[in-house]
């Protein structure tokens, strides 16, 4: 008998599907990574399993990056499996391999990137044939509750209506590839043209994304502030006091963007407007008029994204996560990777039982505005709610019919924003009385703006928060609820006072406020096809901001500090670099604008896959020759000027695009020839860095660095005398042991200390890059050491804070630190510090897994913590470890005998009866995962429900503490 193997994008998808398609198809046997009955067999991908490659005879490994082997333009693109991921793929491949299945369905994520995953599989599986040729179909989900996964399988999509689709997720995966690569090897090449490896990572979309930030920025700090005065009056009407603010009735907008009607640009004008007004009596006229306020519309990936940054503080990553989770794992909403902010027109019998889910969920805050909505008929057709034409490949995200449990804090937070929004939208809209009074004092103006909310509509969903919002009486502002004037009374001005304020620079950007600006990019286009596209897609798509985002603060292009996101020198740099070489493409909006044009284009089958690579191939060739044939020495770009002189000759030190260099005393010739890399190691340094490095002659230990090899390193900087030359030059410190054996006299009276030394006993102070004993270093006390104890600040690119620190030497151990870089790997892992008294050193400790296999000592630990941090800037590679013998073969062990019982707390959680020691720790994890007790922001944290308080005797433990916890409420058999 035949079969269909159906393909999921994620485990948890595929066991929704074998869960909704048992009643209609029969039970389901489950497999190690399969589900199958007599019909379909159900397996999934965990996300990419496939990636392209240039084949081997055209690709060029990063110790090779050069100008001479660009452009990388291959012919055809390779596939190769990701490598933590290959034993899945070989898993998917082995299923879809099988002679009884005959027939594929795609049942990845509905969208550009699961169409993407799949068809990268199939072609994998198909090896050189280019496919397996078995027929294909595609399963569309927008929500993927077990009614809309069976309706799914009644309505699948043939693979000819799906491959517009496909090509243009394969040309925009091939695009990204060409321009990414070639960008990123050309630039790292022309920076890199003095020595070292200067990785400089470009992209279709990360970089004008980049330059949104850095043109802020730049804004920001070209800002003048300038003074502006306004004039703020208080009136005297029978019915009691009002504000008013002076404006120019005639006033008009001009090229000047910081002039308003209400401003007066000399302290001067204002007080003589307040002196003429003060006492006098205003000749009053108002016009008030009635004014609705519609809800926003339902949310779009980007708009929650935005809303959650605002509210809550959540970067678009964790929010994207988070709606992820609601979505795949409490069935909760409805598919968050829309770009869509309407439903489709046949969706209001679902929005009514929605409301109805609502109405009877328990959420108390919130039931009785649904069964307002089910008794008033709000939800009903509606072109601004219901439309077609507004509806992409998904629609608004919303909260299905399911009502949902189990959440975490964070979880129940955007869903109850998700839900509080798909309400609002079909309330009555909120009514106000505006009123504009203009009180004529002289021959003066004053405006007063009053706003009274009349009827809440919607907004009665956000209660008072929202009222606060629309009804903030601040100086004549909106939302003062205004007193009456009666016809032909001539308020007095009791008060009238000039108020000094000034010009601000515009805001930097925060996530929220960027991932607008990614939206509507469009903006900054002036052809109006492109703009249209713009208007749809932006920069990226709702799915990819936030991982653009994340991968600008990973590059170290950007800086987060609180919620604001600031530009480094880094990025500036690329700018500078990017239009000195004219290949400024890479930083305009119009450049993504056109390929998602394009691409959508592509989609609806009006434009060929081939014609857009071969575009796209030219404009790569266009971008690295740019790179390559540029001969000036320095790029045109807006530089500063170092405030602290040449250490040699005294003369100014200006930045040019390479270096900071003495200029001579007059800052116009050619100087002494003092100068220092800005990018020393590839890590650019601030202009307020290399103030500093300059003024004291050393920083650090700073991170960042790139060793010839490309591997990151940790060191200080110091400007130091080069007899040889007769000149300073920049030179790294990696904190070895020179100033401790250098026999100069260390004063620590200073300092406080961070606790006692666990060989000594005598006091630990920070000293140059590491921790030491007072007795480790020659003091006033004691000339000469007499111990040796000493531990670096940072430890294989983890810094080490002096709280850590302090833990340590009082209890032996740190917390749980998680930035640790394997020297051998290059990966980061977890691990706690601790005194390791037999070896006399700091070494690692790892958490404490369950494994049938003894734990690995990594080469970090042997050679011990405080050794790690003395890496060396060239990063030589290790030679390869001997090959370990063969373990030998254990016998079975026997299962441990079930000798203890719990007592009544503990039966509570895990049943009453005999158990073995082993086995309780296990249940009491079942039971955990079961009802969803793990901390989402920290899954070792375990938060105890009603059964678990009296076992744990408080609200959280971390995981470690549970063994020792639960042998308190275990008595062995023989106990009474």
């Amino acid at each position: 008998m035949t079969k269909t193997l159906v393909i999921a994008e994620k485990p948890s998808v595929a066991q929704d599907i074998v869960r909704a398609l048992t009643p209609a198809y029969g039970k389901f046997d489950k497999h190690e990574d399969h589900f199958e009955n007599e019909q379909f067999v159900v397996t999934s991908a965990v996300g990419h399993l496939v990636e392209i490659q240039a084949p081997e005879e055209f690709d060029v490994k990063r110790g090779k990056w050069s100008f001479a082997n660009l452009p990388v333009i291959p012919p055809r693109f390779d596939l190769k499996p990701v490598d933590k991921t290959k034993s899945r793929l070989n898993a998917v491949v082995k299923q879809a391999k099988r002679k009884d299945v005959t027939q594929l369905i795609n049942a990845c994520d509905a969208g550009r990137e699961g169409e993407l995953i799949f068809r990268l599989i199939e072609q994998y599986a198909g090896g050189a044939k280019g496919g397996l040729g078995k027929p294909i179909q595609r399963l569309w989900l927008q929500s993927m509750t077990p009614q809309a996964i069976r309706e799914g399988f009644e309505k699948l999509r043939s693979e000819q209506q799906m491959q517009g689709l496909a090509d243009a997720a394969r040309s925009r995966s091939e695009a990204d590839w060409l321009v990414g690569i070639n960008g990123t090897r050309a630039m790292t090449a022309f920076n890199s043209r003095d020595g070292g490896f200067f990785l400089t990572t470009v992209g279709r979309v990360q970089t004008p994304t980049l330059s949104l930030v850095v043109d802020r920025e730049d804004k920001i700090r070209k800002f003048v502030s300038r003074d502006y005065w306004e004039v703020h009056c208080t009136f005297d009407a029978q019915a009691g006091q009002y504000l008013g603010k002076w404006f120019n009735p005639q006033w008009k907008k001009t090229e000047d963007a910081e002039a308003k009607a209400d401003r007066v640009w000399s302290a001067a004008e204002a007080q003589a407007i307040a002196a003429v007004v003060r006492g006098k009596p205003a000749t009053v006229t108002e016009e008030s008029k009635p004014t609705t306020q519609a809800s926003p519309l339902l949310f779009d990936l980007t708009s929650l994204q935005r809303e959650a940054n605002g509210k809550f503080g959540f970067s678009a990553k964790t929010t994207l996560a988070l709606a992820q989770s609601l979505y795949e794992r409490h069935k909760a909403l409805t598919y968050p990777r829309t770009d869509s902010r309407a439903l489709p027109e046949d969706y209001v019998p679902v929005a009514k039982q929605t409301f109805e889910m609502l109405a009877a969920s328990g959420m108390r805050h919130l039931e009785p505005f649904a069964q307002q909505a089910i008794g008033a008929g709000y939800v009903r057709p509606s072109k601004r709610i219901f439309d077609n034409s507004k509806v992409s490949d998904h629609f608004a995200i919303i909260p299905t019919t399911q009502a949902p449990s189990g959440l975490s804090e964070a979880e129940q937070k955007l869903y109850d924003l998700v839900v509080r929004r798909f309400m609002a939208v079909f309330f009555p809209s909120a009514e106000y009385q505006v009123t504009t009074r203009i009180s004529k004092v002289e021959q003066h103006s004053f405006k007063t703006e009053g706003k009274v909310l009349v009827k809440p509509g919607w907004l009665a969903i956000y209660g008072k928060e929202a009222a606060n919002e629309v009804e903030d009486a601040k100086e004549g502002d909106k939302g003062q609820p205004l007193v009456a004037v009666q016809p032909g009374e001539q308020p007095r001005t009791s008060d009238a006072q000039p108020k000094g304020l000034k010009t601000k620079p515009p805001a930097r950007y925060s996530e929220a406020t960027l991932l607008g600006a990614m939206e509507s990019a469009g903006k900054q286009i002036d052809d109006e096809e492109l703009r249209s596209a713009m208007q749809e897609k932006g920069l990226g798509t709702p799915a990819t901001r936030a991982a653009i985002i994340e991968g600008l603060l990973t590059e170290k292009y950007m800086l987060r500090e609180g919620r604001e996101l600031i530009p480094t020198a880094k990025a500036f740099q690329l700018m500078t670099l990017l239009r000195g070489l004219e290949v400024d493409e890479l930083c305009r909006a119009d450049l993504t604008g056109e390929w998602e044009y394009k691409l959508s284009q592509m989609e609806k089958g009006a434009l060929s896959r081939a014609a857009f690579m071969q575009e796209i191939a030219a404009m790569t060739e266009r971008m690295v020759k740019k790179a390559k044939e540029y001969d000036r020495d320095t790029i045109p770009g807006d530089y500063a000027t170092l405030a602290t002189p040449c250490p040699n000759c005294g003369g100014i030190v200006k930045e040019n695009y390479r270096r900071y260099a003495c200029t001579g005393v007059h800052g116009t010739s050619e100087g002494c020839g003092f100068s220092f890399t800005k990018s020393p190691a590839g890590r650019t340094f601030e202009t307020a860095e290399a103030e500093q490095l300059l003024r004291d002659r050393r920083i650090g230990p700073l991170e960042g660095f790139r060793s010839k090899a490309g591997w990151p390193f940790v060191a200080e900087v110091g400007i130091v005398r080069d007899e040889e030359a007769g000149n300073f030059k920049l030179e790294f410190d990696f904190g070895d042991d020179k100033d401790e054996e250098s026999g100069e006299i260390v004063d620590f009276s200073h300092q406080h200390s961070l606790g006692a030394c666990p060989k000594c006993g005598a006091p630990v102070f920070e000293h140059g890059a590491n921790y030491v004993c007072a007795k480790a270093v020659p003091t006033p006390q004691q000339a000469v050491p007499s111990c040796d104890f000493k531990s670096g600040q940072i430890i294989l690119q983890q810094p080490i804070e002096r709280e850590q620190m302090g833990k340590l030497l009082a209890t032996g151990k740190t917390d749980l630190l998680e930035k640790f870089v394997s020297n051998r790997t290059r990966r980061a892992f977890k691990a706690f510090l601790v005194w390791d008294k037999e070896a006399g050193k700091v070494n690692f400790e790892f958490e404490q897994r369950e494994s049938k296999y003894p734990a690995r000592k990594t080469a970090a630990a042997k050679t011990g913590a405080a050794g790690a941090a003395r890496t060396s800037a060239a990063a030589k590679k290790a030679p390869a470890a001997k090959k370990a013998p063969a373990a030998k073969k254990t016998a079975a062990r026997k299962p441990a005998a079930a000798n203890y019982r719990p007592d009544a707390a503990l039966a509570a959680v895990i049943g009453d009866g005999a158990v073995a020691r082993t086995e309780v720790v296990k249940k009491v994890w079942d039971y955990v995962k079961a009802h969803n007790l793990q901390d989402p922001k920290d899954k070792r944290v375990i938060v105890a429900d009603a059964k678990l308080l009296p076992v744990f005797g408080k609200d959280r433990i971390n995981m470690f503490e549970l063994t020792g916890i639960v042998g308190q409420h275990l008595h062995s058999q023989g106990e009474a």
